[in-house]
């Protein structure tokens, strides 16, 4: 292939390598030059220009990356016309992407002008969905170099294969303390897993966490025609000894694997029985967020065998992302050592509902609502107390006075409750383990309360977010811990933290309420007056 300038009358036949824009003249890249263009380039003044040309024994970019992409293109793949050097590959169907990583790397080591790039081996792709690219980088190339990429390649370089496992079973096993919605929960996020390989649960069971009891409902699964059974285990497996795998050995089934070197989803069990596969799914498979379940279910869900040598592979790129819940070095395993907690009080609001007042200085029973906010604060377990003050906050401190309080000013009171989050957020001693954050405008909110919160709170077992709940409704105070102070002091504007909450639902801990206490808060004047008759 020859390369370099030439005049305009010299250049017909050859390929322009930039685009040239002289005047009104655009004469973009990739274009073969012949007479209309020469005419072109002299009536611009242009005297020179750079074009590639091949020569005997070359072939085009387009045809080297056609060829090459042909040659890899397996069973559920197409390959787009190669446009530009470029030839892309898509699946044509949903499945799990196979790649040769070996044939890849051959095909990029025969010459720098030929690449080949993919997804991830083993991504569950979608149907339509782009998988690899194979890319000349000049205008053309040898053939010999375009018959060695596609020799080195091979039908089984890069293939997808679809998904055959359609009916699952799931066990959950039950302890004191697993509430029934998070077993719901498990299932609903587990049918959503299932759900792009047209798989569904056709039979789930709740047992004790008794190796005798999941025994017989693994085996009752098996026999209702499950292909892939999974099991939730409500405490962890911690030994190839441990209730979920013994089950799997009791009725003939083997333990083929334990653990992996994926961060979520170390806990993760391989099994089989009657020559179908069995989970013992780690806790983090009950979040929707990708984990290590993830990599390994959905091979198993199209017919791949996850194999010993290929699991203890995965460490590198294993680690997926840090683990809320997951506890801090065992240091210290006092649970009272880790309820530091300070308490906020939000008073720096402008009450523009209430038409007028200062809903923070009205009073119930002749004390003024902060001051009952406060007082119930500095009565509970909290270590520390901060007000936030804004709007009229002379007035807020004197309400206080006499109370063994710390005052933070928020200076952006208008901009909204976000901005007096992160001043009581910043005030917090660094000895703290946590911050309760209460609304100065709640005053049917008690010590005891606050207290339940702090109790629940246990970063040790993963409850990092302890919340007041009635009938599903979550309400205030939010006990949040220091793991959150962080993204806290991202919010922005009149709104809470509620999307949090619903980020880390993994971390929450909820305390049962009645009454309207941790719902009651005062924006009106009818508020304030239900409060008084409470």
């Amino acid at each position: 292939m020859k390369f370099g300038p030439a005049s305009p009358a010299d250049a017909i036949g050859g390929v322009t390598v930039h685009t040239l824009r002289q005047g009104s003249l655009v004469l973009k890249k990739g274009t073969t030059i012949g007479p209309a263009e020469v005419e072109a380039l002299n009536k611009a003044g242009v005297k020179e220009i750079v074009v590639v040309r091949l020569e005997e024994g070359d072939v085009s970019e387009d045809e080297a990356a056609a060829s090459i992409a042909q040659a890899v293109a397996g069973e559920g793949v197409t390959v787009e016309r190669a446009f530009t050097g470029r030839a892309n590959l898509f699946a044509a169907q949903a499945g799990v992407l196979v790649v040769d990583r070996a044939a890849v790397d051959r095909i990029n080591g025969v010459d720098e002008a030929i690449t080949f790039a993919t997804l991830s081996a083993f991504k569950p792709v979608v149907e339509g969905e782009m998988i690899a690219t194979v890319k000349l980088i000049p205008f053309g190339v040898e053939a010999r170099l375009r018959d060695a990429a596609v020799a080195v390649a091979g039908k089984d370089t890069l293939r997808i294969a679809p998904y055959v496992i359609k009916r699952v079973g799931v066990v959950s096993t039950l302890l004191p303390g697993l509430a029934a919605k998070v077993i719901d929960k498990t299932l609903r996020v587990t049918a959503e897993r299932l759900a792009p390989a047209g798989a569904t649960i056709i039979a789930e069971r709740r047992v004790p966490h008794d190796e005798a009891a999941l025994a017989a409902s693994i085996k009752e699964l098996l026999g209702l025609g499950a292909e892939l059974v999974i099991v939730f285990g409500a405490s962890a497996i911690a030994d190839r000894r441990d209730v979920i795998p013994a089950a799997i050995t009791e009725i003939g089934g083997a333990v083929e694997h334990f653990g992996m070197p994926v961060d979520p989803g170390n806990l993760l069990l391989i099994g089989s029985a009657g020559g179908v596969p069995v989970l013992g799914a780690p806790g983090c498979a009950r979040s929707p967020v990708e984990n290590g379940f993830d990599w390994v279910l959905m091979r198993l869900l199209a017919g791949l065998k996850v194999t010993r040598a290929e699991l203890t592979g995965m460490g590198v790129g294993g680690l997926l992302m840090e683990i809320v819940t997951r506890p801090q070095p065992r240091t210290n395993i006092d649970a009272e050592a880790n309820r530091n907690i300070t308490a906020i009080v939000l008073a720096a609001g402008r009450s523009t509902r209430m038409g007028g007042p200062n809903k923070l200085l009205a009073e119930i029973d002749g004390k003024k609502l902060v001051r009952i906010v406060a007082e119930q604060a500095l009565a509970s377990k909290a270590s520390e107390v901060i007000v936030v003050t804004g709007h009229q906050a002379d007035l807020v401190e004197q309400a206080l006075a006499g109370l063994n309080l710390k005052f933070v000013r928020n200076a952006d009171f208008a901009g909204g409750l976000a901005s007096s989050v992160k001043a009581g957020i910043a005030a917090v001693s660094d000895k703290a383990d946590g911050a309760i954050v209460c609304l100065g405008d709640m005053p049917l909110i008690d010590a005891k309360l606050i207290d339940q919160l702090i109790e629940i709170f246990a970063p040790d077992r993963g409850h990092l977010i302890a919340v007041p709940v009635a009938d599903g409704r979550r309400g205030n105070p939010v006990l949040w811990s220091r793991r959150f102070f962080k993204e806290l002091m991202t919010l922005e504007g009149d709104v809470g933290a509620r999307h949090l909450i619903a980020k880390h639902t993994e971390a929450v801990a909820e305390v049962p309420v009645e009454g309207p206490s941790a719902f009651l808060d005062i924006d009106t004047p009818q508020a304030l007056e239900a409060a008084r008759r409470s």
